[in-house]
């Protein structure tokens, strides 16, 4: 069984999908766009532990939520998202397009919950740390074997009552181009007896059009797509979230993998 079945990659790279010429902020905007969003990045790090030990659940969310938006805005993005926390059903699966790294922490203001994420993002400075405190779930893409084990390790959060969030299309797209959704995530929810959650993600400059410059893909590292956000101006994400499908509304994860592709949220 190829590799590419269970860890795919998509075909977007910075030198072909990362449009150049956008509008920028000149290098002393750029400087105090870093230090904000590193004082936000220690500050959360700071009271992850006494907020996870001692906040109840609805205030744990609150100040997640209020503090991936401070991070997103320290770096210079404006997000427009829907103005109040959507309700979530106890146990629910969300997942989303993904295009750059700053997609977790879009999902996780409007709906904070476990991520699903590759084993790499254990090890990246401050962002890791936060994602362990989390409560991550993160997963092996070299090992096909360790996949049924993932899947049931993600059907047990979900049977707990946790929200858990996934980007199935299993590699970060440009976000002119679109990956399909793999079905395996879904067998979670569907083993799990859980509705899932839409998200979509889409990156555009003040003018209104559409843009890479967010985007993290192909051999690109993580510091070369933090300064073009950090240097882009008026980079504006929007996060679109629809309505929950319903346990039991589709009969296989095929089938409700390619119907929450196509839900209204999902769609470019």
């Amino acid at each position: 069984m190829s590799a590419a079945w269970w860890s795919p990659v998509a075909p977007c790279t910075p030198q072909a999908c990362v449009a150049g010429g956008v509008p920028s902020v000149g290098p002393p905007r750029r400087l105090v766009r870093y230090a904000a969003g590193l004082a936000v990045l220690l500050a959360g790090l700071a009271v992850s532990v006494p907020a996870g030990r001692w906040c109840r659940p609805a205030r744990r969310d609150a100040l997640i939520r209020w503090g991936v938006r401070a991070v997103v805005a320290a770096f210079g993005v404006r997000v427009v998202m829907p103005p109040k926390p959507e309700r979530r059903s106890a146990g629910v699966l969300v997942v989303s397009n993904h295009v750059s790294w700053l997609d977790i922490l879009l999902v996780a203001a409007v709906c904070p919950g476990r991520m699903l994420a590759k084993r790499e993002v254990a090890a990246w400075p401050l962002v890791g740390r936060l994602a362990v405190r989390g409560g991550t779930l993160f997963i092996d893409r070299e090992r096909i074997r360790a996949l049924p084990g993932t899947v049931a390790e993600i059907a047990g959060a979900l049977r707990s009552g946790a929200t858990v969030v996934a980007f199935p299309e299993g590699s970060t797209w440009c976000g002119r181009e679109e990956g399909r959704f793999r079905p395996a995530v879904f067998q979670a929810a569907l083993d799990a007896g859980v509705p899932v959650r839409p998200v979509a993600i889409r990156y555009r400059l003040a003018g209104g059009e559409p843009t890479t410059a967010a985007a993290f893909v192909g051999d690109d590292t993580l510091l070369a797509s933090l300064r073009r956000v950090v240097a882009t101006r008026g980079l504006i994400a929007e996060v679109t979230v629809d309505q929950e499908i319903p346990v039991g509304a589709y009969a296989d994860r095929r089938a409700l993998a390619r119907a929450v592709r196509r839900a209204p949220a999902s769609r470019p």
